[in-house]
């Protein structure tokens, strides 16, 4: 069960990669993200928040058997974040690259209220609800930044 667990938690391993786990996380989170973009919204938001369920536990349990808090090579939180930001984004290469680009400096600057989550909340909701709000800010200036360049 152990592998399983490590296996989800850290994107297949990409998690391992030993130079910006986040980073890879966030970028292997595209592959899964192709399978479902063309799902209709509730689909989507279904599936956002059965990751978001199931990263609370998987997150959690593996940040146990690592025996360290909110270690790097977890990334399923990356990868929720990067389904979040990508939700309803246009079919462009510049937006998606434009998404991965925001959710990377949410994620990393941290603003209120994710640096909150980050510091404050612990084990797998503070692993994965950070990574949402970052999510969040990204989907929003995302869409906003879009709305009046493109």
């Amino acid at each position: 069960m152990d592998r399983l667990i490590m296996a989800l938690a850290t994107g297949f391993y990409v998690g391992n990669i030993a130079k910006a786990p986040g980073t890879w996380g966030s970028l292997a989170a595209f592959l899964p993200w192709l399978l479902i973009k063309d799902l209709p919204l509730p689909a989507y938001l279904l599936v956002l928040l059965a990751v978001l369920i199931v990263g609370f536990f998987i997150a959690g349990s593996a940040e146990k058997i690592i025996d360290r808090p909110d270690a790097g090579c977890i990334v399923i939180d990356e990868i929720l974040g990067m389904f979040i930001t990508l939700t309803a984004v246009p079919q462009h290469p510049v937006a998606l690259f434009l998404g991965f680009v925001l959710f990377r400096i949410f994620d990393i600057a941290k603003p209120f209220p994710v640096s909150w989550f980050d510091q404050k909340i612990h084990g797998g909701t503070g692993i994965m609800m950070d990574d949402v709000m970052a999510g969040l800010y990204a989907l929003i200036s995302l869409q906003f930044i879009w709305s009046i360049i493109f």
